[in-house]
């Protein structure tokens, strides 16, 4: 390596001709050419050894041209290898591409404002949810295209009432809603029927109250909503260890205060923090409306005797003074209200346990008072005049006016 770069820089900085660098260095004719001639260092290389893996490429070819996502396991089944697997697998990792079609993966640039893409995420661990349960509630996580920046909430549930309401919980904090929602074929969002997505009559209330649009990506696409998918696994790989959780609520409280932490990572593929970019990407988003969606529960009922409405898989109390009439429950997230006329006569807090009854001790005390009141009330007296019936009629119904019993006289 110094022989050759001495060559050149005698050849070409101080002008010598081939016969006096041989004479300077001692080296021979052939060496100096070869050096001058050569556009980079020499390289030693040694030749190519053959591959105990040679004798049976012909037949790992005709599988995969057959086969050619054949597992590397089965090619060595059929071949009857009894060799090293690590060889067999590199070379099988050689010949694949040669008879499989590329599938390359765009990179896809984001504008400003235009989308956010969504997703469930299951914390793999059990969360207390009261009443001695526990149980691993959904994540509602949500991605901006443009800035990356992330927001997540557990809900109680991935039924629709409860999807659309963590949707809205999470836009309302943004203060800004994006243009588009990419969602994949979640059931409360709609899914892809006779080759066309159809989003469900709830997710086109809430897309058309807000005036976005949601796209559905297709059946058996994760590449399709990558952001959120990458987010999913951070989650759960830098979120989740080393931390435990007493309620759902505990649980948002510390996302909330990590994902602050996080949108001010430094993030590898924009070269530059997420919230650095949020100003630019919030402003381009479109404003909010100025009446909310409808989102959450909304039900209708005539409350019956025991004067409890169920909300999911709970019964909530209401005051007893509504029993027979209708009243109206609205359920969030965090509440539930039911309403008479427009008047309160119910607020529990949500209960994310499973078949439970929740009691105010207001409402029992009020049921028990107006049943006690009920049993206090004096039945007023009946006075009805009943006909008294002579007996002398049941002697001539039965023809026992003349009748004279055997073994008695007649009285004269």
């Amino acid at each position: 390596m110094e022989d050759w770069a001495e060559i050149r820089r005698l050849h070409r900085a101080e002008g010598m001709p081939i016969k006096a660098i041989v004479r300077q260095l001692g080296i021979s004719r052939n060496t100096v050419r070869r050096a001058l001639a050569a556009d980079a260092p020499p390289q030693y290389q040694r030749p190519a050894k053959g591959s105990i893996v040679n004798a049976v490429e012909p037949q790992i070819r005709a599988l995969l041209a057959k086969w050619p996502t054949m597992p590397t396991t089965v090619i060595a089944e059929r071949i009857g290898w009894s060799r090293s697997m690590t060889v067999l697998k590199d070379r099988v990792r050689e010949l694949r591409p040669l008879f499989t079609p590329p599938d390359p993966a765009s990179r896809t640039d984001y504008q400003l404002g235009e989308l956010a893409q969504c997703d469930l995420w299951f914390p793999p661990i059990d969360i207390p949810l009261g009443f001695e349960q526990v149980g691993r509630p959904p994540v509602l996580v949500m991605v901006s295209g443009y800035s990356r920046v992330t927001a997540a909430r557990m809900i109680p549930s991935r039924q629709s009432p409860d999807l659309l309401a963590g949707h809205w919980a999470l836009i309302s904090a943004w203060g800004r809603v994006p243009k588009a929602l990419v969602w994949d074929n979640e059931s409360a969002v709609g899914q892809w029927r006779a080759g066309r997505p159809q989003l469900t009559e709830a997710m086109n209330a809430f897309r058309g109250t807000l005036g976005i649009k949601v796209i559905q990506c297709r059946p058996a696409d994760p590449e399709a909503k990558g952001l959120v998918e990458r987010v999913n696994g951070y989650l759960e790989t830098s979120f989740l260890p080393g931390r435990s959780f007493t309620s759902p609520a505990d649980f948002n409280a510390q996302l909330a205060e990590w994902l602050v932490r996080a949108n001010q990572r430094q993030h590898r593929r924009l070269g530059c923090r997420p919230i650095e970019r949020w100003e630019a990407d919030k402003a381009s988003m479109l404003e909010l409306p100025p009446v909310a969606p409808v989102t959450g529960w909304r039900l209708t009922t005539r409350l019956p005797r025991d004067h409890y409405v169920r909300v999911d898989s709970n019964d909530y109390s209401v005051h007893p003074a509504a029993v027979g009439r209708r009243v109206e429950i609205a359920a969030d997230l965090e509440q539930v209200v039911v309403t008479l006329q427009g008047n309160e006569v119910a607020r529990h807090e949500r209960c994310w346990a499973d078949h439970q009854s929740i009691t105010d001790p207001a409402h029992a005390a009020a049921a028990s008072e107006l049943r006690q009141a009920r049993r206090l009330v004096a039945v007023p007296a009946i006075d009805t005049d009943v006909e008294h019936r002579s007996l002398a009629d049941y002697d001539r119904m039965f023809d026992l006016g003349n009748e004279i019993l055997p073994g008695s006289e007649e009285i004269a």
